[in-house]
């Protein structure tokens, strides 16, 4: 996968520089320290010996020691990105129809074209505290902040490394007001003043000029690696299929290389087989690859899997998962039920048709099968919910996911851990959940365009974005559900940090009922609806925002509830941070 965290050469070519990653901390760095916001940086450089420095000692009085000044602002963009739009600038303006390979190189293109407008101007140098110090309190100093002046030259090679010269200007600034400065200079020499760009962060009330580089600056530093949109596990999966890729490539050159002779009808059919099976994990490989695709989900194609329809005897069979079975499990069933016993669940799952359904007794469960349901069943637990968890398989991409024309999930605990999808993710076709607990680690449940959910009597909570979001087109009706705690995603794009208990996007507008559901404590509105508008939503800033609360932004979601079937009865609202419901125009 291709990140842009990259740094760029564009006035020396540097040596070998060794990455580390520090958090930034407004609150330990001060008021006044320049960091706008909290951001990772990547790329330091390797730390230098030579000036690696303990502060042991305070100085004595009759020695002059020049404290550092306080560090000016550094420039906060007023531009909101929302997720659309950031992912329509870098599909569109930075690495259009790049290869993977070539993204580093796009967006050092990118930036070197924001950079030939000025080729001076002041910044605050944010470092590892690991260059100046052998030993420090990360908590007291998350990074090592100085304002230096910066210049950058177009780049003199090909090389996808921006770098840029740096030197201390007056006033000497630094975030550590006992920092030496001739320390900080001593440091500076042994990186012969090259500096990663991407370090680099320009001071406010500079020229436009240098609002744009700087803008250009924080779209470099990449959005879904900043904002965490791509969890780990992601990468580590994009890894696994490379591998598999690669031995998959291995296999069909051996098998072709021990036919010796013209090959059989069968050794023929043999090597298609084993050709279309790369092709699909080159597919797979091209969705982590395509910003587009990774951003408009659902994330894994389900195209291995087919639906099965009814079993060829026309028979209906009872799976039961359990280690073992007692005849005590089966007394409620009549005596003509076909049951079939699995210690797995997952071996169940593998052999059911249309019509069957799974009971699933207490216990705690693995099932990489849920993320791929095409078949119409039942999958019900028996005893107390709280005593029969699913764990979702963090090797997997989904956790439940469902193609099928009519399923049903009953008296289950789902647990997410590790799943970049939501915990549920209807895609086509009808859903019912009722009487289970959802306890979310990713999103919530999902209602992609064209399918129905039906969730009744429900607890969900923990997600990171909205508790259940609705897609343009889809529909759902809520019943008696308790919904808490979601939205807790944590980024500095408002919308995507504040959007509540439920999100409903309204173009075209999906239809809700809701009735008897209590939703609280949520980050956001308890309703959220996501209604366009002409204007582009970062232009409205703060106004983006309109609660039901204030009187004169009534009109406009009464307006926006009459636009779309939404059917409300004795829902609870309380707690959510922003009120019951409310309208982002977008």
């Amino acid at each position: 996968m291709a990140s842009a965290s990259t740094e760029t050469d564009t006035s020396c070519e540097s040596s070998q520089s060794q990455a580390a990653e520090v958090e930034l901390d407004d609150k330990s760095a001060g008021k006044n320290s320049g960091a706008s916001s909290v951001r990772p940086l990547t790329s330091s450089p390797r730390p230098v010996k030579a000036a690696q420095r303990e502060l042991k000692r305070r100085p004595t009085e009759s020695e002059e020691v020049e404290e550092a000044h306080v560090l000016p602002s550094v420039y906060v963009s007023t531009v909101k990105f929302t997720p659309e739009s950031r992912m329509n600038l870098y599909c569109d303006q930075i690495l259009a129809s790049c290869k993977a390979e070539e993204a580093d190189e796009a967006m050092s293109k990118y930036l070197t074209e924001k950079l030939r407008a000025k080729s001076t101007w002041l910044g605050i140098w944010k470092t590892n505290p690991e260059l100046f110090f052998v030993k420090y309190d990360e908590g007291s100093i998350p990074y090592v902040g100085i304002l230096v002046e910066v210049t950058c030259r177009p780049r003199q090679s090909q090389s996808s490394h921006l770098r840029a010269k740096v030197s201390v200007i007056e006033p000497y600034s630094s975030n550590i007001a006992n920092l030496p400065r001739e320390l900080v200079e001593e440091v500076l020499d042994e990186l012969d003043h090259c500096v990663p760009l991407l370090e680099v962060y320009p001071i406010d009330d500079q020229d436009p000029v240098v609002c744009s580089i700087a803008q250009a600056l924080e779209n470099v530093r990449f959005y879904d690696i900043q904002d965490g949109t791509i969890p780990g596990p992601v990468g580590q999966r994009f890894k696994r299929t490379l591998e598999k890729y690669r031995n998959k490539r291995v296999e069909l050159i051996e098998y072709q290389s021990n036919i010796r002779e013209d090959p059989s009808a069968a050794e023929a059919v043999e090597c298609w087989k084993k050709y279309y099976e790369i092709l699909m994990i080159c597919g797979l490989l091209k969705i982590w690859e395509d910003l587009r695709l990774r951003a408009h989900g659902p994330f894994f194609p389900r195209i291995l899997r087919r639906r099965k329809g009814q079993r060829p005897s026309g028979k209906v069979v009872t799976h039961i998962v359990a280690n073992m079975m007692t005849a005590d499990m089966v007394k409620d069933f009549s005596a003509h039920t076909l049951i079939q016993q699995h210690d797995n669940l997952d071996a169940s799952l593998d052999n059911c048709f249309s019509g069957d359904t799974v009971v699933i007794f207490p216990g705690e469960y693995h099932a990489s099968g849920f993320g791929m349901l095409t078949d119409d069943i039942i999958i019900k637990g028996a005893g107390n919910r709280e005593e029969i968890v699913i764990l979702s398989d963090p090797t997997q991409d989904n956790f439940v996911a469902s193609k099928s024309q009519n399923i049903s999930l009953i008296h289950l605990t789902l647990v997410q851990r590790g799943t970049t999808d939501g915990i549920v993710v209807v895609e086509s076709g009808h859903m019912m959940l009722e009487d289970c607990l959802l306890k979310c680690e990713g999103t919530g449940v999902c209602v992609l365009t064209g399918a129905a959910l039906t969730m009744k009597n429900c607890e969900l909570t923990g997600a990171q974005g909205p508790g259940v979001e609705l897609y343009p087109g889809s529909v759902a009706s809520l019943e008696g559900n308790n919904i808490h705690k979601c939205s807790n995603i944590k980024s500095s794009d408002v919308l995507k940090s504040m959007l509540g208990g439920i999100k409903l996007k309204v173009l075209p507008p999906p239809k809700l009922k809701l009735h008897n559901n209590y939703v609280h404590s949520n980050n956001g509105y308890g309703v959220t609806i996501i209604q366009p508008d002409d204007r582009y939503c970062h232009d409205a800033d703060e106004n983006v925002l309109e609660c039901a609360a204030g009187g004169d932004k009534r009109d406009d979601l009464v307006k926006a509830m009459q636009n779309m079937s939404l059917e409300m009865n004795n829902n609870k609202f309380e707690n959510n941070s922003m009120g019951e419901i409310g309208v982002i125009v977008c």
